[in-house]
C-alpha cells in the first residue's frame, strides 16, 4: 500500500509487472539516443529537419520521455485518484504497441524512408495512446476522486493523442499530399502540441504532487494549480488557433506570455513547497528535479529569440531552433526524469522484493538499492555535457560538440548502470 503524504487514504499500487517494462525501455532508449547524438552530432547541428535529427528527436520524445511518463503514470494515477487501474491488460497492450512502433518510426526517420514502416510505427503509437487514454479515463471515472492533478494528467494525454495523430497525418502527407501545405510547414504545430500539451502539462501535473511529497512538505494550493492549468492550456489553444488561421505576431507573443506565466506560477508553487518542507536536508535526486524546474525558462528564451529573429530579419536562426529542441529533450525533461527515476523506481522494486518479507528482518531502505556515488557522477557528467553541447551549438565548435556528446553518452551509461542495479536487486535481510 502506498500512502500519500498528508492523506489518510490509501490506494493500491499498480503491479510492478505493468510499470517496470516502461522504465527499462526508456533507459535503453536514452542510451540509443546518446549514441545517435555521438555519431551524428555534425548532422544534428546542421538542420532540425535532417533525418538523423528527426530520429534523435523522436527517440528522445517517444522512447525516453514518453515511455518513462507512461510507466510512472500507470503507478501514480491510481494514487492520485485513490483507486485501482482499470485494466492491466490495456497497460500491457499500451507498452507492447508503443515498444514496437517507436523503433519502426525512428529507424524510418534515420534512413528517411517514410513509407509503410514509418506509417506502421505511427499507427502502433496512435493505438497505444488511445488505449492509454481509455485506461486512465475509465480508472478516473470509476474512482470518483478526481482532483487537479488527475485533470492535468488526463488533459495532457488528450494533447498527446492530438500530437501523435498530427504526426501520422504529416507522415501520410509526405507520401500522399492532402494537406494545404507541406508537412515541414506544420512541424511547429506538431512539435508544440507535444512539448507544451503533453510534456509540460504532464510534468507540471505530476511534479506538483511528487515534489511536495518527496520534499515531505505539507504545502497544497489547488487554486494556484488551476491557474497554471488555465494559463498553459489557454496559451497552447491560442497558439494552435493563431497558427492555423491567423499567423498574427501579437497573438504568438501573447500565447508565449500565457505559457511563461504558467511556468512562473508553477516555479513559485515548487519554491513554496521547498520552503515549507519538513525535512530540511534535500537529497541529490530532488536537487536535480528542482533544477529541471529552473531549466523550463531556457526554452522560453530560445523560443522568443526564434520568433523575434523571424520577425526582424525574415530568416530562421537554425542554431536557435536546434538549441531550443536540445534544451527541451536533453535539458529539463531529462533532468526531471533523472531525479524522479531514483525516487520512484527504488520504491517500486523495494515493494516487489520485500513486500512478502515484512517482519522477517531488517530490510534496506529504497534509497539503498542504487549507488549514490554513481548517481552523483552521473549528474556532474550530465550537466557538463548538457552545458557543453548547448554552447557548441552556438559556437559551432566541433571539438566541443564531440566532447560534450561523449559526456552525455557517459551519463546515460551511468544512468543505466544504476537502473540495472535496482532491477536486479536481491533480498538482503539483517
Amino acid at each position: 500500500m502506498f500512502v500519500l503524504a498528508g492523506n489518510s487514504h490509501a490506494a493500491k499500487t499498480t503491479s510492478y509487472k505493468v510499470v517496470l517494462p516502461f522504465y527499462a525501455y526508456a533507459a535503453v532508449a536514452l542510451l540509443v539516443a546518446s549514441f545517435i547524438l555521438f555519431f551524428s552530432y555534425t548532422d544534428i547541428t546542421s538542420h532540425y529537419f535532417h533525418p538523423h535529427t528527426l530520429a534523435l528527436t523522436h527517440t528522445m520524445a517517444l522512447g525516453w520521455g514518453t515511455m518513462m511518463i507512461l510507466g510512472a503514470s500507470h503507478q501514480l494515477v491510481p494514487v492520485l485518484i485513490e483507486g485501482e487501474l482499470f485494466s492491466n491488460t490495456l497497460a500491457y497492450l499500451t507498452f507492447l504497441l508503443a515498444a514496437i512502433g517507436i523503433p519502426f518510426l525512428c529507424i524510418s526517420f534515420y534512413s528517411f524512408n517514410l513509407g509503410w514502416p514509418a506509417h506502421f510505427g505511427a499507427c502502433c503509437i496512435v493505438t497505444a495512446v488511445i488505449l492509454y487514454l481509455v485506461n486512465l479515463g475509465i480508472s478516473t471515472l470509476k474512482s470518483h476522486h478526481e482532483n487537479v492533478h488527475a485533470v492535468f494528467v488526463l488533459t495532457a494525454v488528450c494533447w498527446l493523442l492530438a500530437t501523435v495523430i498530427a504526426g501520422l497525418f504529416l507522415l501520410i502527407n509526405f507520401e500522399h499530399p492532402f494537406l494545404a501545405k507541406s508537412s515541414i510547414q506544420y512541424l511547429p504545430l506538431h512539435a508544440h502540441l507535444g512539448i507544451i500539451g503533453w510534456f509540460l502539462l504532464m510534468v507540471m501535473g505530476v511534479g506538483s504532487r511528487l515534489i511536495p511529497m518527496f520534499l515531505i512538505s505539507k504545502y497544497e494550493n489547488p487554486q494556484l494549480l488551476w491557474k497554471v492549468y488555465a494559463f498553459l492550456n489557454g496559451g497552447l489553444i491560442l497558439f494552435v488557433v493563431n497558427f492555423i488561421y491567423f499567423r498574427i505576431p501579437f497573438l504568438q507573443y501573447l500565447s508565449i506570455l500565457f505559457i511563461t506565466i504558467s511556468i512562473l506560477i508553477f516555479a513559485f508553487y515548487c519554491r513554496t513547497a521547498y520552503k515549507e518542507r519538513i525535512r530540511k536536508k534535500v537529497d541529490e535526486q530532488m536537487k536535480i528535479s528542482l533544477l529541471s524546474v529552473l531549466m523550463m525558462v531556457l526554452p522560453i528564451i530560445c523560443l522568443l529569440l526564434v520568433v523575434t529573429c523571424m520577425l526582424i530579419s525574415g530568416t530562421e536562426r537554425i542554431d536557435l531552433v536546434i538549441a531550443y529542441g536540445f534544451i527541451i529533450f536533453f535539458g529539463w525533461i531529462t533532468a526531471i526524469i533523472f531525479g524522479m527515476t531514483f525516487k520512484t523506481l527504488p520504491f517500486i522494486v523495494w515493494n516487489k522484493v520485500y513486500r512478502q518479507l515484512a517482519g522477517k528482518g531488517k530490510t534496506p531502505n529504497p534509497k539503498d538499492l542504487f549507488n549514490p556515488q554513481v548517481f552523483h557522477w552521473m549528474i556532474l557528467v550530465y550537466i557538463a555535457g548538457f552545458a557543453g553541447f548547448t554552447a557548441g551549438i552556438f559556437l559551432k565548435y566541433q571539438l566541443l560538440l564531440q566532447g560534450a556528446a561523449i559526456l552525455l553518452l557517459l551519463s546515460s551509461f551511468l544512468y543505466n548502470f544504476n537502473v540495472i542495479k535496482i532491477f536486479f536487486h536481491k533480498p538482503v535481510l539483517r
